[in-house]
């Protein structure tokens, strides 16, 4: 690779990062038009594998803020991202890639009169399969696909007994 291709791939590399931790910062921020222009004309998501639906950038957005509203403290942690870009003729193409676990912890909606806990009541984690494209405004979603490989959910006797009921 030359100089020039190798500083193409980590540029790219750079933009593909901040577009993942994008993601993140908006479904835990709620920011659903934030959300929306991730992705590319016509990407699409699927959260089935989590209990959710699978649909156009517009659909998964209504539908997470809906079903959001029972988790008002959450924090996406994406990590161990593994990065692949398409290739043609040796050079760093236009679509990637990556590869990504997450760590979700969440909170539901307080009940407590005494005030909400911060406490995380659900915690789930898995796997992201991004799929992304190269457009005139940087990189976008093309697909993200949802492997929900685990959950906890606190019972109501854990939230009595620690106070958070």
């Amino acid at each position: 690779m030359t100089q020039r291709v190798e500083l193409a791939a980590v540029t790219d590399r750079l933009a593909i990062d901040a577009l993942i931790t994008e993601y993140a910062v908006t479904v835990d921020d709620g920011d659903w038009n934030g959300y929306r222009q991730l992705f590319a004309p016509g990407g699409r998501a699927d959260y089935r594998s989590a209990g959710g639906i699978e649909g156009g950038a517009d659909e998964i957005a209504a539908w997470l803020t809906e079903t959001l509203r029972l988790f008002p403290m959450r924090q996406h942690l994406i990590v161990n991202r593994k990065v692949e870009f398409g290739t043609r003729e040796q050079d760093v193409g236009d679509t990637a890639r990556v590869q990504a676990d997450y760590f979700n912890p969440m909170r539901f909606t307080a009940t407590d009169p005494a005030g909400p806990s911060t406490a995380p009541d659900f915690v789930c984690g898995g796997r992201y399969a991004f799929s992304l494209l190269r457009t005139h405004n940087g990189w976008r979603l093309r697909h993200v696909a949802v492997a929900e490989k685990w959950r906890q959910v606190a019972d109501e006797r854990q939230r009595e007994t620690s106070g958070d009921a």
